[in-house]
């Protein structure tokens, strides 16, 4: 029996075939017309409706390219289910390059949204109500915000026994067990029982090769899990997912200029010097600290910081040599594959 169509945005999708769905959202001020691009591969087989979302912050790249390698996988041929991959949610940050929208809202606080509200919940309710409910799955790709970077990770809710599922097969080597924040587009999905996973990897307005091929390699792996690609002919190496117990922002005790000593993906003790911030007349001021032992899972670049700025993200595993260990094994692994290319 031939599986039935899909239809968006007043279009069919026949089973077997793809086709890219423009998606009216509200226009800019110079009301040209605005669309929100929806990619839609509608499997001949039934399966699960998945979600895959960039750019929900105009200035996140990362996810952008990553779902371009995505959409043009030959593999998506064999695709069982649904897939939805959406490249760009947030079309007024992206064409401005700020994470924010055009009155300087946070769009991901304002999920589901709702028609007839501000330009955040018109444009929320446009993705949530045409998309994500059709979804029983999602993922939600991140980098972290302007002048900071993150080590790839996932976030989520690890008790939800799928969620934990999906991580385990989205590769990544490390998870942080979070409540989603209220009006994020993960709180309105959660609410709505659709299973969300967020990969944060990179930094806003850069592309990063090791991120993007990290991002690809675990949405492809996840839809293997769910069985909505065949696996491939070799078994893909994974490394044991890590999952932090706790976490906490390094913060600058004194204004200057911070030059660092620790990087990105390190493992560190609780008081180990991390950098030093210098007054810019060259007499030292203060060391940054590390509050607790951990990984630096995410930092920021910028040289002028002021006091109570985060300077460096840590989290705290119950085996710290494990995490660095799975770290290190993954980064080889993404940049020696060449299954999810």
């Amino acid at each position: 029996m031939t599986r039935a169509s899909v239809k968006m945005g007043g279009q069919a999708v026949a089973a077997g075939t793809s086709k890219t769905i423009l998606l009216p959202v509200p226009d800019t001020s110079l009301r040209q017309g605005s669309v929100m691009p929806v990619h839609l591969f509608h499997g001949r087989r039934e399966g699960p409706s998945l979600f895959v979302c960039a750019a929900i912050h105009g200035d996140e790249l990362n996810g952008i390219e990553i779902i371009r390698r995505l959409t043009r996988l030959k593999r998506l041929k064999q695709l069982a289910g649904t897939l939805y991959a959406i490249p760009i949610v947030n079309v007024y940050g992206f064409l401005a390059n700020t994470r924010y929208l055009p009155d300087r809202r946070d769009l991901n606080r304002f999920f589901p949204g709702k028609e007839g509200g501000s330009l955040a919940s018109e444009l929320a309710s446009v993705f949530f109500e045409n998309v994500v409910r059709r979804c029983g799955y999602g993922i939600d790709l991140h980098t972290a915000s302007n002048h900071r970077k993150n080590l790839p990770h996932i976030r989520g809710d690890m008790a939800d026994a799928e969620v934990l599922s999906m991580a385990e097969a989205f590769g990544a080597p490390l998870a942080l067990d979070m409540a989603p924040m209220e009006g994020s587009l993960r709180a309105a999905a959660m609410e709505s029982g659709i299973k969300v996973l967020l990969f944060e990897a990179g930094e806003a307005l850069r592309f990063d090769e090791f991120s993007i091929r990290a991002g690809l390699r675990g949405i492809t792996s996840v839809l293997e899990s769910l069985g909505m690609l065949p696996a491939g002919k070799r078994s893909r190496k994974r490394v044991p997912l890590q999952i932090a117990t706790d976490r906490a922002w390094c913060r600058a005790p004194a204004s200057g200029l911070f030059r660092a000593t620790a990087r990105l993906g390190q493992h560190v003790r609780k008081g180990e010097v991390l950098g030093a911030i210098h007054d810019p007349f060259g007499s030292r001021s203060a060391d940054l600290v590390a509050p607790k032992d951990g990984m630096i899972i995410g930092d920021q670049s910028l040289g002028a910081v002021y006091k109570g700025d985060a300077i460096m993200h840590i989290a705290s595993f119950d085996a710290p040599r494990q995490a660095q260990a799975s770290v290190d094994e993954y980064s080889e692994m993404v940049m020696d594959d060449r299954r999810a290319r």
